[in-house]
């Protein structure tokens, strides 16, 4: 069975580009529901912009807590 978990991202271009930089490898933010998890950065790369990474997110993971998928909704 999948599971979902929806956030907020707001990380600015200059702040991301730490990943590049190899100084930062993974991203921490908190869920709608109050849970606080870590994932790779690079699941969140192709979402980067001019302006950073801005929106309401969903990963979802398998039961397993293995990586599915993460999608903007907004």
């Amino acid at each position: 069975m999948q599971k979902s978990f929806r956030f907020y991202l707001h990380i600015p271009y200059e702040q991301f580009l730490s990943v590049y930089r190899g100084t930062h490898s993974s991203i921490r933010t908190k869920t709608l529901d109050g849970r606080i998890i870590d994932f790779p950065a690079r699941n969140a790369q192709p979402f980067l912009t001019r302006d950073g990474i801005n929106g309401l997110f969903e990963m979802t993971l398998t039961a397993e807590n293995k990586f599915v998928a993460l999608k903007k909704i907004s």
